[in-house]
């Protein structure tokens, strides 16, 4: 097995997470579902495990719903970067009080690294490397891109943020449909009926 889709690998889930999070709106089990089932099948998921420290082997499929999130807290497969790597991956609501359904997507770090060892080297947020890191960001970002105008059309959202601990950096009220000019973060906008995808240029 390639390390960096062992779930066994304990430094594979470890140095934080590499995020497309969709802001969907307002709590809805029915949109929730909807958006989680499409993600998982837009990204050609391998399986869909409630545990990741035990091996696919070693444990049972579990339904790729709701329910399972709840039920789990993360569900978690084994997806294909566009570099054509397999690499552990992770899936997670967040609901909060009063607020907003969240939907979060993630790459642990630490398989990133052995994925894609360019992030090991240029990391987006650290101001030595500059746009270095866009070189092997920019395939991982646009694939993730795809992947929620996939979830926009069938579920819709509010707002789409891709990058290096994205979640909880903003949110559709804060952005107005606005994003800076210089973006460190990828976003995508929804605009009459279609996702408006600003890549990351920093």
């Amino acid at each position: 097995m390639t390390e960096s889709a062992d779930f066994t690998i304990a430094d594979n889930w470890h140095g934080g997470f590499y995020e497309l999070a969709l802001e969907l709106g307002d709590t809805s089990d029915t949109r929730l579902e909807a958006a989680l089932g499409v993600l998982w099948s837009a990204a050609e998921v391998e399986g869909c495990y409630g545990s990741r420290q035990i091996a696919p082997a070693d444990q049972q499929i579990v339904p790729c719903t709701q329910a399972s999130l709840l039920q789990f807290g993360h569900l978690h497969g084994v997806v294909r970067l566009p570099n054509g790597a397999p690499i552990v991956y992770g899936v997670v609501a967040v609901r909060e009080d009063n607020g907003p359904d969240w939907l979060d997507f993630y790459l642990p770090l630490g398989a990133l690294g052995r994925a894609e060892p360019r992030s090991n080297e240029h990391m987006v947020g650290d101001p030595s490397s500059g746009s270095a890191s866009l070189a092997w960001r920019r395939p991982i970002d646009d694939w993730m891109a795809g992947l929620g105008v996939r979830v926009y059309a069938a579920a819709g959202f509010q707002l789409g943020l891709i990058g290096n601990e994205v979640s909880g950096q903003t949110d559709a009220a804060a952005i107005a449909g606005d994003p800076p000019t210089r973006r460190w973060i990828g976003y995508l906008i929804p605009s009459d009926g279609n996702v408006r995808y600003l890549p990351a240029t920093d």
